[in-house]
């Protein structure tokens, strides 16, 4: 019998190939949007060498001494001045198909939030979710999240009709 377990760590530069598979996955999964895959591909490089923008983190599956990428988290930071602290967002979140349900958000989600605790100058986790993904939304409850009371609005300058093929 296979011995498999689930391995979180940072994302590298050489996670790049995989972070753009997982985006272009979970934008047209969740959003229906094909993104432009140059732009994005630009976009992620740019983060990866940018730490302070935030990190990525992988999870990855350990089975027989091989190693499969099967998950990623994205964390960025805002700055509250009314807690003098950092929140960490968790962005672009997704977890391959064939391994949903089997706890590998948690474990990224309980990865960051054993980091956070740990860090005097973090003063909570958020996140964003797509109002109808509801399966996603019970799963951030589940781990316990729970809905803010506030709403998010945006102007997009970048994702417009000409950057998004629908």
């Amino acid at each position: 019998m296979a011995s498999e377990s689930i391995q979180i760590r940072p994302a590298t530069k050489n996670d790049a190939d995989t972070i753009v598979e997982f985006n272009r996955a979970m934008a047209l999964e969740t959003e229906n949007r094909r993104l432009d895959l140059p732009t994005l591909r630009q976009g992620i490089q740019a983060f990866l060498e940018s730490p302070r923008y935030g990190s990525y983190i992988v999870a990855e599956l350990l089975e027989n001494k091989s190693r499969t990428a099967i998950g990623q988290l994205m964390m960025t930071y805002e700055w509250s001045d009314w807690r003098n602290g950092v929140f960490w967002w968790i962005q672009s979140v997704y977890v391959a198909p064939e391994r949903r349900g089997r706890g590998v958000f948690r474990a990224m989600y309980e990865h960051i939030l054993a980091k956070a605790k740990t860090d005097p100058k973090v003063c909570g986790i958020r996140l964003y979710v797509e109002r109808e993904n509801r399966s996603a939304q019970t799963v951030y409850q589940r781990v316990g999240l729970a809905p803010s009371v506030y709403t998010v609005f945006e102007q997009d300058f970048i994702l417009g009709p000409e950057a998004i093929q629908k």
